[in-house]
């Protein structure tokens, strides 16, 4: 590991003109200069491509700009793909172009990675971000979300992958995490044919499982970045037309066939998967397991407590 590590900044974008400005000024201001940032263009059709290629031509030194062959959109895992493969740096970091760092976002997250070589992945809390809009009604919107894990450790794996899948634990948000270039490429990248079964839901989930499964994850109390919260998003378009939990689904399915790709098919995180989809293929055995659960847990409270 070098002094001071160079860090591959990463923005995929499609028609994002009204926020990317914000995002790219973010990454310029921050207190570790050490970086590079790819504007990857998923095949926008607004002027948002005219933005990003006029900060390449501001920036030389520090900015790239990238797109498909033809400016097709390939969907956002091709495209955080096509930014590692061009990535220089032994760190990757992610932003999305609607969302924001703070300035210490780098040197933080670069400071720990350091302190803890063995980590994978680093990852802290993020500010959930609604009063962006200046409306009074946004104002005391935002919030932090509880992490569900224990702060400022080093997380052994599959411990975090599993409370991922139960939904217990914070899932990040890509402008929280920090990755090694080597993990990365290790695990293959990001999974383009699901992200475009899925239209982009899970994408992020898909690469932190195969993360997860194999290394520790630092994952900090502290908050770097804000998550913008709009009705534009793609977690708020699933919402809206209720193909949230079919995105679930998928994802859970694909979770399965990965692990039996690998030769898993026991151990606590296949238990853990396995749980999670009974309630979709068996949802009365889900409901009586889960019930027998809770009178278990129950129990061993009153039996601790007399």
């Amino acid at each position: 590991m070098s002094a001071s590590p160079l860090v591959s900044s990463i923005i995929v974008f499609k028609n994002a003109e009204t926020f990317i400005r914000e995002a790219i000024d973010s990454v310029l201001a921050q207190t570790y200069d050490k970086w590079e940032l790819l504007l990857v263009d998923d095949g926008s059709s607004d002027g948002s491509t005219q933005v990003a290629q006029e900060y390449a031509r501001r920036h030389p030194q520090k900015l790239r700009y990238l797109e498909h062959e033809g400016h097709r959109n390939l969907h956002i895992s091709a495209s955080r793909n096509l930014g590692a493969r061009h990535a220089r740096g032994e760190y990757v970091a992610f932003l999305d172009a609607d969302d924001f760092w703070f300035p210490q976002k780098l040197e933080r997250q670069v400071t720990l990675m350091q302190a803890n070589p063995r980590a994978g992945m680093i990852y802290g809390d993020t500010l959930y971000w609604y009063s962006w809009t200046g409306l009074a009604e946004d104002a005391a919107r935002d919030y932090l979300p509880p992490l569900g894990v224990e702060p400022d450790t080093l997380i052994e794996p599959p411990h975090l992958l599993s409370r991922f899948i139960r939904n217990v634990a914070f899932i990040p948000c890509p402008c929280s995490v920090m990755v090694r270039s080597d993990v990365v490429n290790q695990v293959g990248g990001f999974e383009e044919e699901f992200c475009r079964v899925t239209r982009g839901m899970y994408e992020d989930q898909a690469f932190y499982a195969k993360v997860c499964r194999q290394w520790p994850v630092y994952v900090s109390s502290e908050c770097w970045d804000r998550y913008r919260r709009h009705d534009d998003s793609a977690c708020a378009q699933e919402k809206k037309t209720g193909t949230y939990l079919d995105s679930r689904l998928t994802y859970l399915r694909w979770f399965e066939t990965y692990l039996i790709s690998q030769g898993v098919r026991g151990g606590k995180v296949w238990g853990t998967l396995q749980g999670e989809l009974l309630a979709y293929r068996s949802p009365l055995r889900f409901r009586l397991r889960e019930a027998a659960r809770r009178a278990v847990q129950r129990f061993s409270t009153t039996r601790t407590g007399s």
